[in-house]
This record gives C-alpha cells, structure tokens and sequence, in this order.
C-alpha cells in the first residue's frame, strides 16, 4: 500500500476509534467521574504500552499540559453523561473559538482578519447547539448542565492544543508523555469517586475496556502513525470524521436523535473549522 493511503486509512481509523466514545459512555450505568477514571487509567497504561514515545520526555512542561488534557477528559465524559453525544462532541469543537482570544497572548501569535471571520460560524453555530437542546431523555437527563460541562470541555480542549503548541518550541518535551500524564491526572481526579469494584456490572468493565484500550490507546496509535507521513490539512479534514460520526453511534446504540438546530450548529462549526484548515493551507502555499 503506498504510504500516503496507508497515513490517511490510519487517520481515519484513529478518528472512527474516538467517534465511538460517546455511545460507549453512554452504555455503562456509571457515572460520569467513574467512567472518567477507569478510562483514563487504562487508556494512560495502554498509551505507554503501545507507544514508545510515551515513555519519555515527562517534564513539568508536560505536567502543565497534562492538567489542561485532563480537564478535557473528566468534562468532556461527565458531559456525555447529562447531554446528548451530538451537543458534547459539537461544543468541546469549539475549541478553535477560544484558541482564537487567547492564542495571541498566551503564543504570541496574531489572529488576522480572516481567522476572525471564519470564527463567527462558530458562535452562530455554540448557540444553535444550546437552543436546540431539548427535554431531558433517558441518555440526556441534564442537557442544559451537560452543555455547559461539554463548553468547558471546548476550553480546556483549546488550553491543551496550545499547550502542545508551546512544548513543541522547547527540545525534550513529549507530546505524547502529556496525554498520558492528562490520563493519570484524570484518574487520580476521578478514581476515589469509584464504588466498590465488585459492584460494578461485567458489562461496564466491558465497556471501560474498550474506551480505555481501543477508543483512546489504539486510536493514538493510529494517529501518531498516520501524522509523521501525512500534511497536516489532510490530518485535520480526515479528523472531522470523529465530531461527524459521534451522534451516529450514538442515534444507532441508543436511539438517541439531536435536534434540526444542534445539527445544524454543529455542521457550521466543524464546516467553519474545515474552511479554516482550507484556508490556512492555502495561505501557506501562496
């Protein structure tokens, strides 16, 4: 297979790995902390065991990111407890919004004009997601306190990706060694809110296992192959594949359907996050 093809197939693999973590969530009868802390506890040994790159560079650099990746994982799963699997994933993709504010004065990298407009799709879209949340339902009890949970979850998000963009300008720092710190801040945030393990039915085991292995391990393993050997536009578009294909999972296991105005403010951010990889990459070959 030649190489290119092979990077693509493994971004959209990763990305199809991380789209179901919202209907796995949704399948176990924990709560949101418990599910946060078992997954991450897993998904941060199954990080060191299947990538060696994860095994190094833990500086405070990476501590200090791994908090903002934790942030993102306790709110973002506690988030998919409240409110459905669409507004989670739509709201935590806000991240670029936020990134936009405080880039320039935490990097020092000026946005230009076309960042902002290209932004103003996401606002739009933010409050379209929150006026077409909807009743509580049996997989959405708390939509209104879940949306707010999966914003903040957008933040941190945002907090964690700039974070990387600062460690990347420091030599000896790993990204990788962040993620699994942010795994393990994460579990140790989350595990003393467990019950007692034998109560905790086989099927959530079953569940916790696959989040922690296959929906975050495996999924990493195919995405630090994938982006050594594919441009970075490619990367970004293909990764769209996840916030697409969440609410479908979760519509197929759960019967769970978002509104017209959540899909639609969904579909104007990650339209308006793909028209700025567009627009950034053609930027760069001009």
């Amino acid at each position: 297979m030649l190489p290119l093809r092979r990077a693509r197939l493994e971004i959209v693999a990763a990305a199809l790995l991380f789209s179901t973590g919202g209907a796995a969530i949704k399948a176990t009868t924990l709560s949101g902390f418990e599910v946060g802390g078992v997954r991450s506890a897993i998904a941060a040994l199954a990080l060191v065991a299947f990538i060696p790159a994860a095994r190094r560079g833990y500086t405070w650099r990476a501590a200090a990111v791994g908090l903002a990746f934790a942030g993102s994982l306790v709110l973002f799963v506690t988030a998919n407890k409240l409110t459905t699997s669409a507004a989670s994933i739509f709201l935590q993709s806000t991240a670029p919004l936020y990134i936009l504010f405080v880039g320039p004065w935490l990097l020092r990298e000026r946005a230009s004009r076309s960042d902002l407009v290209l932004m103003l799709p996401v606002v739009v879209g933010l409050l379209l997601v929150f006026a077409g949340t909807g009743t509580a339902v049996r997989t959405a009890p708390d939509p209104f306190r879940g949306n707010v949970l999966a914003l903040l979850s957008g933040v941190t998000w945002a907090f964690a990706i700039m974070g990387l963009r600062w460690m990347a300008r420091h030599e000896g720092t790993s990204p990788m060694a962040a993620a699994v710190l942010g795994n393990v801040f994460a579990a140790m945030i989350c595990l003393p809110f467990l019950r007692s393990p034998a109560l905790v039915p086989a099927a959530d085991w079953a569940a916790l296992a696959y989040l922690g292995i296959f929906q975050v391990g495996l999924a990493y393993v195919f995405l630090t192959r994938g982006v050594e050997k594919l441009p970075a536009l490619d990367a970004a578009l293909l990764l769209l594949v996840e916030p697409a294909l969440n609410p479908v999972w979760a519509w197929f296991a759960h019967g769970e359907r978002p509104s017209p105005l959540a899909l639609a403010g969904g579909a104007l951010i990650l339209g308006s996050t793909a028209a700025k990889a567009w627009a950034d990459a053609r930027g760069s070959r001009d």
